[in-house]
């Protein structure tokens, strides 16, 4: 298991390796970075584009800007050059980059000028970067050329130095996502040299940017902008390096501070002075927070002056990182190691030196063991003792921890003088030192503390001769009695710390145990309403305050989604501090920066997909301890990983149904192409034949061809009415009317009908005497039957066809069966579907599918209720059965015919 452990600490780290690998199929992008213009970008980019092409590597040029400059313009000579669009730009014709025309030309390499640039209205997107973008997307490589003024975040930077506010910005993030980045450097002396001669504007031009820009001292500035930012892309490959090759130990190619604090004053003069260093030596730092994984903070303020102290840090660009240990040098070194880390910065407080130091202190044990990494001490300026503090929540508990180990000693030494009157005890020491571990248990370490020393006296004086005085006659006594102390003393302390670590993992476990049963309560839930009331009884429930969660409407407004207790209400103020929240992505509130007149802190709550609202806690009666904090941040999290998982399950049957239709908009298609293109291919073939060979034909000719016209007509009305009536079943607007039916009548009806359009199918009919009437729709039973019997035809394979009318059980039972083939179990249910079609006889699937999923729709409308069965005589055949409850006519006459 340390083998493994080892394995595991040294092994590559995964998000490196997953930031090394570009995706498949993605171009590298090139960056060509400068201080200013006419340092020679567009040159260097070309003179590498002529030298690749000589090389035989696909090179292409989409837009390169050579502003006159005729060393620039030779050298597109050979260079294939693409073609560009005109655009109308304020009554002009200008030339811009076509996108289009270089993803159909699809180079290996493209030259693409000008990063920054903005696009003419009406293109496809309004940045360059944009196209570039896409560009990489479709697998080319880019190579552009980008001024570091242009940064986004180097804008009001480069606003100072220059006096110009630059109007074409692009994100940093796209700087740190370039495959490579090649600087391009001039001094400034010879810049504005070349200013001067005309290489870089026109004249006129030329003479302004003297005058306003190309100035000594904003060129130098500018160029040590482009240089550090390079270098810190160089130091960012090198971090990479390291993290995917499982590189420990430090590389002093540039600096990074580690910067450990506590809940004590001086942490905020560290930071400070962290900061300073970092920014002198454009580092990035790390705050660390050092807490024993074994024991609560003695104070309870101590993690509320723990998260002002993280947010401060913060402000001032620093990351933050709770390290929890009980050996603090070993983790913060391997910590060091991991991070690559070249200094550690600490506090060391100025005190009174003690005599005696049972072990060393960290900065002791840091200077010792920290090879290679330097270390920064920050002192602490001398500060008064501060006054006792007489409150009674302060002494109280030390006079209670002293009660209890006055009455543990008391109790032990009478118990031991009682048995001593009965039984002499040569061990009566033992009595002694349970009383010490009673009082570490009851009353922590201070009570042990004194306990041991009560033990101590009280075992010289009552037990020790000469008894009743201080006095030790004999020197094995003087042993024994040093051994007590020492013994009583380390018990004690041992005693306190399993308390102190039973009650810590008692506390933890709560946690636990509160957020497992938080999280089953969440993945039983799957609306983002249920997940939001069961977030805020568990914050009410954890903390005993009042919690509520704000979620944007439709509309984009922030608001309140749910709350416990339920009539907890929001002021102004407190909306206005969660908008803050919500829109800045930071804490807004009570006791933070922002709005802290509002008695909620409010949190926003992050998932992959941005902010998808607000948490907000009643913070006004005082903070949370370190493990309540990391409880609240658990919540949240599970909060909105589950809010999340249930806006994609919404997305997910969002997008299952619209499948679902195109898949049923596929089949409709597929089914009306396939089923009334036959009977139109006849219809219009019959016609052809009368237009062109009408007098010719005989009498009997003419009349099959109309009637096989009038028999397809009649089917394709037949496919166009079950169209319309399962249009008018799914849209809800079928509506059937409710008089009194005779069922022989419609039975008879439809067979007739059905004789007409089949003529081959034997159809026998068997109707029960005495049926009672039907309330229902005869036009829509009459229309399930003659669907029912243009079913049989097609699958019945020339069997007769038997329908029965009876009544059983109270209901009115209509079945009808063929002599077909039947239906194997598992399509006894679908056959009820949409487009469901089986293999007829010879093999293919006629009709639409629609007859039966028709009949279904009409009987339940009419309160009826349909089933298959198969097989039903000799393992062969079909049955539909239909059921329909019976009730009596509510008048005589309703009855009479």
């Amino acid at each position: 298991m340390v083998a493994n452990a080892a394995r595991d600490e040294t092994r590559p780290d995964p998000d490196s390796l997953l930031a090394a690998n570009r995706p498949e199929g993605r171009g590298r992008l090139t960056i060509f970075l400068g201080a200013a213009p006419g340092v020679g970008k567009t040159f260097a980019m070309l003179s590498r584009a002529r030298a690749l092409r000589a090389q035989g590597v696909d090179v292409a040029v989409g837009l390169a800007e050579t502003h006159g400059r005729s060393e620039t313009a030779q050298l597109l000579d050979g260079l294939e050059t693409l073609s560009r669009r005109h655009v109308a730009y304020r009554g002009r014709m200008i030339e811009a980059f076509d996108l289009d025309a270089a993803l159909a030309r699809h180079p290996r390499v493209l030259v693409v000028d000008e990063l920054a640039a903005s696009n003419p209205e009406g293109s496809r997107h309004p940045k360059r970067h944009q196209d570039i973008e896409e560009l990489l997307t479709a697998g080319i490589d880019v190579w552009t050329a980008l001024n570091i003024q242009h940064l986004e975040s180097l804008t009001d930077v480069v606003a100072d130095i220059t006096g110009v506010r630059v109007q074409e910005r692009v994100p940093d993030l796209l700087l740190s996502k370039a495959d490579d980045i090649v600087l391009v450097d001039l001094p400034p002396a010879e810049l504005i040299a070349r200013l001067k001669e005309g290489k870089v504007y026109l004249p006129d031009s030329a003479r302004r940017a003297a005058e306003r820009f190309f100035r000594l001292g904003n060129l130098t500035a500018l160029r040590e902008l482009a240089l550090r930012r390079t270098a810190d892309r160089v130091d960012d490959d090198v971090v990479d390096y390291l993290k995917s090759h499982a590189i420990e130990g430090v590389w002093a190619a540039s600096e990074r501070l580690i910067v450990c604090v506590g809940p004590d004053t001086l942490s905020e003069k560290v930071v400070r002075t962290a900061s300073r260093i970092a920014s002198g030596l454009n580092a990035p730092w790390l705050v660390v927070s050092l807490e024993r994984a074994d024991r609560e903070p003695s104070d309870p303020a101590d993690p509320g002056r723990i998260e002002a102290l993280f947010r401060f840090a913060e402000t001032l660009g620093a990351q933050t990182r709770r390290l929890i240990a009980s050996d603090f040098v070993a983790e913060l070194l391997k910590l060091a190691r991991r991070e690559h880390a070249t200094q550690i910065v600490l506090g060391v407080p100025t005190t009174r030196r003690r005599l005696f130091r049972l072990r060393p202190s960290l900065a002791d044990e840091l200077a010792a063991q920290a090879a290679g990494i330097g270390l920064h001490l920050v002192t602490g300026s001398a500060e008064p003792r501060p006054p006792r503090r007489t409150r009674r929540q302060d002494w109280m508990p030390r006079l209670l921890a002293a009660c209890v180990a006055c009455l543990a000693v008391a109790g032990a030494t009478l118990t031991g003088l009682g048995i001593e009157q009965v039984v002499p005890l040569s061990n009566v020491s033992l009595l002694l030192l349970l009383a010490v571990v009673v009082a570490a248990i009851r009353a922590g370490y201070a009570s042990a503390l004194l306990a041991a020393v009560l033990s101590g006296l009280a075992y010289n004086f009552f037990f020790i001769p000469p008894l009743y005085t201080f006095t030790i006659a004999s020197p094995h006594e003087v042993f024994a009695f040093v051994i007590f102390l020492l013994a009583a003393l380390i018990a004690g302390g041992l005693a306190s710390r399993v308390r102190e670590q039973a009650r810590t993992a008692l506390s933890r476990a709560i946690v636990v145990q509160s957020l497992y049963d938080f999280a089953r309560k969440l993945s039983g839930t799957a609306r983002t309403e249920d997940v939001l009331w069961a977030s805020v009884s568990q914050l009410h429930e954890s903390f005993g305050r009042a919690a509520v969660f704000l979620t944007p409407s439709e509309a984009g407004e922030l608001a309140l989604a749910a709350a416990w207790p339920p009539d907890a209400e929001l002021d102004v103020s407190d909306l206005t501090a969660a908008r803050w929240a919500f829109s800045h992505r930071e804490p807004a509130g009570h006791d933070t920066g922002t709005l802290p007149a509002s008695p909620y802190q409010f949190r926003p709550l992050t998932s992959p997909h941005g902010v998808i609202g607000v948490c907000g806690l009643r913070w006004d009666a005082g903070p949370v301890d370190a493990l309540s904090e990391r409880m609240l941040l658990a919540v949240m999290d599970q909060a909105a990983v589950a809010i999340d998982r249930a806006r994609l399950a919404q997305e997910s049957i969002a997008q299952a149904a619209r499948l679902q239709g195109d898949t049923l908009r596929a089949a409709l298609l597929s089914s009306i192409s396939h089923d009334l293109r036959t009977p139109l291919a006849t219809i219009t073939g019959a016609v052809t034949s009368l237009r062109q060979l009408g007098t010719r034909m005989s009498p009997e000719s003419r009349d099959d061809l109309l009637l096989t016209i009038e028999e397809e007509s009649s089917r394709l009305s037949r496919f166009v009415a079950n169209l319309l009536d399962m249009t008018r079943i799914e849209a809800g607007t079928l509506d059937a009317t409710r008089d009194w039916l005779d069922v022989g009548d419609v039975i008879r009806a439809a067979v007739e009908r059905g004789a007409r359009y089949f003529p081959d199918l034997a159809v026998e009919t068997a109707i029960a005497p005495d049926l009672p009437l039907l309330r229902g729709d005869g036009v829509l039973l009459g229309q399930v039957l003659f669907n029912l019997i243009d079913n049989a035809a097609k699958y019945a394979a020339g069997a007769p066809v038997r329908i029965l009318a009876r009544m059983e059980s109270g209901q009115l039972v209509l079945s009808m069966t063929d002599g077909g083939p039947g239906l194997p179990a598992e399509d006894l249910e679908a056959v009820f579907e949409k487009f469901f079609r089986r293999g007829g006889p010879d093999g293919r699937a006629p009709g639409t599918g629609l007859g039966l999923s028709i009949a279904r729709g009409f009987v339940e409308a009419m309160g009826g209720s349909i089933t298959a069965e198969s097989p039903v005589e000799n393992r062969r055949g079909t049955g539909i059965v239909m059921r329909f409850p019976v009730s009596p006519p509510e008048t005589p006459e309703a009855c009479s015919p």
